[in-house]
């Protein structure tokens, strides 16, 4: 099942909230700076810079990523590994909220998210 309209806002409200104060000092955006989107019943979270060869091509590498799981009420959690694919956050698979969710993506206590 889909989330209704009401949860997909709730979910930009608190991811959006999340980024803004994880974001870096506006004066150093330009070159480095933290977005998210939401699709479906996932949020992703990345990283924005400019590409290094060619600055005027902003490139976005991805950061974390969880699901909203409906039918069991949680959120599965994935990080990227440098094979460039999702893989689940193994110390923490799933999280009963999207708070707690959030939660783990910012305290990355195995350093998977943020390095």
């Amino acid at each position: 099942m889909a989330l209704s309209e009401f949860e997909i806002k709730r979910m930009e409200k608190l991811v959006g909230a999340f980024v803004a104060r994880r974001r870096p000092e506006a004066r150093v955006r330009s070159q480095v700076d933290l977005g998210f989107r939401v699709s479906g019943q996932s949020f992703e979270l990345f990283e924005i810079r400019p590409h290094w060869e060619d600055p005027s091509k902003i490139i976005e590498t991805p950061v974390a990523k969880a699901t909203y799981v409906k039918s069991k009420k949680i959120w599965k959690l994935f990080w990227m590994r440098s094979d460039m694919k999702w893989h689940g956050h193994t110390p923490c698979p799933t999280a009963a909220s999207l708070e707690e969710a959030l939660d783990v993506i910012d305290n990355d206590a195995y350093a998977c998210f943020w390095g």
